[in-house]
């Protein structure tokens, strides 16, 4: 069995998933709903930037930042783990195929999965903006379309790389869980916690503002680094957010792909060498 056959059945196995269906069909209604509304938050609305230009990017934006990383951990923290418990990965390593092959296959079919997801998810949101709005840019669409892509790719490698080193599925779970609280709130509060006791309360936050330091271990989160990269390509996405100036290289909007990258990469990448060391006989 080739790489590509290992992308094609892991595809298969994934996008049956009922749980795939209810959380896009949510994805889906959340988005559509906001863009029905063509809601733009109160402190945005005297920007610049066109009303149906801001309206579209925050019905993306907002169900991005809790849906996303849900699909991505739900379809791979058992990507790996799954195989090893019910004893398919022995068939699946004997067809011949390399560890690499599984575990580059597992990341390639399931990032086909969440792109679907995606992909489904912005159409529904897409077509209401593109029949109520005043006017459609369609290129901030596809632009903002192709970064949650990659965006869904991150948290597939991320779950991918925990699903290798889990020992079992009440580990896994846990783990997925314990992630998702911890970029979508856990973040924000050891930020606080750690603003707390390197500056004290936020009323004796010096004008200068926080450390460049503090500000860039706020950027490491995935979320984070997500809207710092999405700045640097869609310049309109500036005004739905808010970072400080700085001239540090490390935080500029560029750099949040960087940090992107590192997350999608490197516990993939950790998860496979544990995965290659394990021995699948015990």
């Amino acid at each position: 069995m080739s790489l590509s056959a290992v992308v094609k059945k892991d595809f298969r196995d994934s996008i049956r998933s009922h749980s795939l269906v209810s959380v896009t069909a949510l994805f889906a209604l959340f988005a559509a709903g906001l863009a029905a509304m063509q809601f733009v938050p109160t402190m945005y609305r005297d920007s610049g930037v066109e009303t149906s230009t801001l309206a579209l990017l925050n019905s993306m934006r907002q169900p991005t930042v809790f849906f996303v990383p849900l699909v991505g951990l739900a379809l791979s923290y058992r990507s790996i783990l799954g195989e090893r418990e019910s004893g398919s990965i022995k068939l699946l390593l004997g067809l011949p195929n390399a560890r690499r092959d599984v575990v580059l296959g597992k990341f390639l079919g399931r990032t086909a999965v969440v792109a679907v997801s995606i992909l489904a998810s912005y159409a529904v949101a897409g077509t209401v903006a593109l029949l109520t709005y005043d006017s459609f840019d369609f290129v901030v669409f596809a632009l903002y379309t192709l970064l949650t892509l990659f965006y869904g790719a991150v948290y597939i490698g991320i779950g991918i790389g925990f699903s290798a080193v889990s020992k079992s599925r009440e580990w896994a779970l846990a783990g997925a869980a314990a992630l998702y609280a911890l970029f979508l709130v856990g973040w924000d509060v050891l930020l606080l916690l750690l603003q707390f006791a390197v500056v004290g309360p936020a009323s004796e936050l010096p004008e200068s503002g926080l450390p460049d330091w503090m500000d860039f271990v706020g950027l490491l989160n995935p979320s984070s680094a997500f809207m710092k990269a999405t700045r640097a390509v869609i310049p309109e996405y500036r005004e739905l957010t808010v970072f400080p100036e700085a001239s540090a290289l490390y935080l500029q909007d560029w750099f949040g792909f960087v940090i992107l990258a590192f997350w999608g990469g490197v516990p993939l990448y950790l998860g496979y060498r544990r995965f290659d060391g394990m021995d699948l006989q015990t």
